[in-house]
Order: C-alpha cells, then structure tokens, then sequence
C-alpha cells in the first residue's frame, strides 16, 4: 500500500512495483485519514507512508495502524537523511526508512527487506560492512552465547518494529516481562536501546527464531 499526497509519486511507485513479479500495489492513499480504512480493507504486507501522513506524534499513528492491522510492515518514506529523524520512525515502530530521493531500486530492496525481517534504513543509518579496530573490540566483548531463546524471542518480535504490548501478547506474557528481559538483552549486548538492538541483530546476523504468530479468533 502506498500513501503519499503527490499522485505522480504514488503513480511512480505503482509503475516500479508492477514490473516486479513479487510485489503488487493493492491500496493507494492520498490522505492520512484514509490510510486505517484501506489497511483494514486491503490488509497489505508492507505500507509505504510518507512521513507527513504520520502527523507529529508518530508512534501514535502508528500504534493505530497496527490496531487496524498488524500484519503489514511499515516503511516511512522520508524528505531527507536527517538521521534523529529516521530513528524516531524506527523507534515508534516502523520497519524502515526510504529517501524520498532514493534510487528506485531502494524502494524495491527495502520492500524486500522488510519482508524478510529486516530493518531497512538510509546508508548514513545502515550498519557499516565491517567494524573499525576499535568497535571490533566493543564486539568481541559482546556476549551473544549468553542470550536465552526467550531473550532473543524478543528480540524477534522487536525487529518486526513492534512495541512492547504487541510483544507481550505474540510470547503471552506481561509487558513487565517485556520490559525485563529488554533491559537483560541491552547489558548482554551492551547497547542503550530499541534502535541499537536491532541494527545490532541485524549486523551480527543474529540466528533468531520465528516471530510467533497470531491465532486466527475462532
């Protein structure tokens, strides 16, 4: 699904994705307020919304959305690298960020991305391909062995952009719990939050396990 006020960019994107034989734009937005309709109509796998549609608080947005439907993965589509910006977004739950300006074939890896768990972000915020000497020994230092599979459950459900009470009810335990076991994994890892924990995942290629998956209702 694509949400955007400017027609030619919406038209773009459509034209992009209709020569790519997995991906199909199913819904099209031209205004925030029609973004919860269409999601709970089209139920889409991947939202791409620009920036604006999100409003100043964006992670209430965003927990509307998934309240509507959490099934889709949400990238923000974005004016420009502003880098505090972009970890906002992330940390109010999206599973990525694209430019605006970005070359075609970024919007096309980054639906890719984000449809296999991963986090898709601006170059200036993609974890670089390999550490210098002196993050080499931050990493070295970090103990990965030591992460329980619930641990890492969480971190999971964590990578999929979703918050804390999302994960609670997906592992079926408190938000406490959720909380706890956060503040365990970030002194294990040794990062200080949400964003940091996820591009940690990501560039250490964590071996995580299935995010669970929400029962059908009866």
């Amino acid at each position: 699904m694509i949400a955007d006020a400017e027609g030619v960019f919406r038209l773009g994107l459509k034209k992009l994705f209709g020569v790519e034989d997995d991906l199909r734009v199913v819904a099209q937005a031209d205004q925030a307020g029609q973004v919860l309709g269409l999601a709970k109509k089209f139920k889409p796998d991947v939202f791409f919304l620009q920036s604006a549609m999100l409003g100043p608080d964006p992670a209430n947005f965003i927990a509307r959305l998934r309240q509507v439907w959490a099934g889709g993965k949400i990238i923000v589509i974005a004016p420009g690298v502003g880098g505090p910006e972009s970890e906002q977004y992330v940390k109010a739950g999206a599973a990525g960020v694209v430019l605006r300006s970005s070359d075609p074939e970024v919007f096309v890896k980054g639906a890719r991305q984000v449809m296999k768990n991963e986090i898709c972000l601006p170059a200036p915020l993609t974890p670089p391909a390999a550490p210098s000497a002196k993050d080499m020994s931050k990493v070295l230092l970090r103990p990965v062995e030591t992460l329980t599979r619930r641990e890492k459950s969480v971190i999971s459900c964590l990578v999929q952009g979703w918050r804390n009470r999302e994960i609670a009810e997906r592992l079926h335990i408190t938000e406490q719990t959720v909380k706890n076991h956060l503040r365990a994994i970030y002194d294990k890892v040794g990062v200080s939050d949400r964003l940091e924990l996820a591009l940690y995942a990501i560039y250490q290629k964590l071996d995580l396990p299935p995010v669970p998956q929400i029962e059908p209702a009866s």
